[in-house]
């Protein structure tokens, strides 16, 4: 029995030497250099073109994301990126049937989009959603689970569905919190006015 402990223990270290296993890792830094001490990140997540990235503090990314920033990506203060989530700045779901077999043989295609990415502050993204290039979406928003979401969204928006829409408001759910909480309302309108 000692020799499967011991086993289990080498299997472990390997897993974390190689960074299987899933784990937040507090602190990023950006790729200017500059150190954000409240964001914390899912090991798990991968960042293409991180140059491209523009993240402010106090950022939760989660698990198992996709962030590609090749046109571009801003993550404001206090957006919450849960897990599952692709964020993409180009997209070839449009020219690669109209190319077919012939998409390599092309530079620059027909249908073929690109566009920048930008999250306002203390945003929420749900599991399993997906930004396409050149969505916006304003402060204070949800982003239900399993949402496909393209173009601009307001400030406080509820927003869901494939393609996603605006389903309603934050403000209406925040106010109930609020009217209960009027200690912790000073604090929210520190961002949301």
């Amino acid at each position: 029995m000692n020799w499967l402990k011991k086993t289990y223990a080498k299997l472990r270290r390997m897993l974390k030497r190689d960074k299987a296993i899933p784990r937040m890792i507090g602190g990023y830094k950006r790729h200017d250099g500059t150190f954000l001490p409240l964001t914390r990140m899912g090991n798990t997540t991968f960042i293409d073109h991180p140059e491209n990235l523009h993240i402010e503090d106090n950022v939760y990314i989660g698990h198992y994301n996709f962030l590609e920033a090749s046109q571009g990506m801003t993550i404001r203060e206090g957006v919450q990126i849960t897990n599952f989530c692709n964020l993409t700045t180009h997209s070839s779901h449009i020219s690669i049937r109209l190319y077919g077999k012939h998409y390599p043989e092309y530079a620059t295609h027909e249908g073929y989009q690109t566009g920048s990415i930008e999250i306002g502050p203390y945003t929420f993204v749900g599991p399993h959603s997906t930004l396409m290039p050149g969505t916006r979406i304003g402060k204070g928003c949800i982003v239900q689970a399993y949402s496909f979401v393209k173009g601009e969204f307001p400030d406080f928006s509820i927003i869901g569905g494939q393609p996603a829409v605006v389903k309603g408001s934050t403000l209406e759910t925040d106010q109930k919190y609020l009217s209960e909480n009027k200690e912790i309302s000073e604090f929210y309108h520190e961002w949301a006015d």
